[in-house]
């Protein structure tokens, strides 16, 4: 009998409502945005792209983005001391689900830079990768793919290609790309994951002994039901669902900085 577990921290399998290690992915990446948005006290006119992971799904730069705002809102800002809390906010999120318009992004973005000295982008790993590859094809350039036909994006490099499109547009005096994905996916279960992971993890061994085979998970066609998904049922490549209120709420969040 064959018992699966979902753990990939894109929380992109169908029809499992959450994977195993995104939680905790997330957190991991907004405490490293933490560390990282200082930097745009060190230097002038300071963009910043924190790339995320999810090559088709925008779920873990969402929820990373969720967990970074809610860290800095209860901080204590000084104003008299140019220390405003739209310095450390996020200016802009892009994930595959939605469609990138740059220019007008960096219209948007430089009136940011011109009032706050910073910007602050993060970026899903596979943003905007059609519109690359598109482009590049256009310009007669090989597009790098695996054996499986995807499009290698460290090759592509979207963060690298972001920083170029905007740096100019922005009038940006340094650029900084960094990665959390890494440090994110090698972390430590948070107390979130450890309860799902428990849960999973028991009704895993009961059904190998029932000789029930399939993989645990939430069952989002089955109203969330924890239970062994029938194997053929499981895919992945699932997309961010960006009709979400809470994602509404976080767009609006960061949209409404001017």
């Amino acid at each position: 009998t064959v018992v699966g577990l979902p753990k990939t921290i894109d929380n992109d399998v169908y029809p499992i409502k959450q994977s195993l290690g995104a939680w905790t992915a997330a957190e991991e990446g907004a405490k490293f945005f933490f560390n990282l948005v200082n930097e745009m006290s060190a230097n002038p006119r300071m963009l910043i792209i924190h790339e995320c992971m999810g090559r088709d799904c925008g779920y873990l730069t969402a929820a990373t983005a969720q967990a970074y705002t809610q860290m800095i809102s209860a901080l204590p800002f000084v104003p008299g001391l140019e220390f405003f809390k739209q310095k450390k906010c996020i200016h802009a999120l892009y994930i595959p689900e939605i469609p990138i318009d740059i220019d007008a992004e960096a219209i948007r973005l430089e009136n940011i830079m011109d009032k706050y000295d910073c910007v602050n982008i993060f970026l899903s790993e596979g943003a905007g990768v059609k519109d690359i590859v598109k482009k590049m094809e256009a310009n007669g350039e090989e597009v790098p793919r695996d054996a499986f036909g995807h499009v290698k994006l460290d090759k592509v490099n979207p963060g690298a290609y972001f920083a170029k499109q905007f740096a100019e547009k922005v009038r940006a005096d340094k650029v900084l790309v960094q990665k959390s994905g890494y440090m994110a996916r090698s972390a430590a279960a948070n107390a979130a994951d450890r309860a799902l992971i428990e849960r999973c993890c028991q009704l895993a061994v009961q059904c190998g002994l029932q000789n029930n085979p399939g993989c645990i998970g939430e069952d989002e066609d089955q109203n969330d039901t924890l239970r062994a998904i029938e194997f053929p049922r499981i895919k992945g490549h699932k997309p961010f669902n960006i009709e979400q209120t809470w994602f509404k709420d976080l767009q609006t969040q960061i949209y409404s900085i001017q």
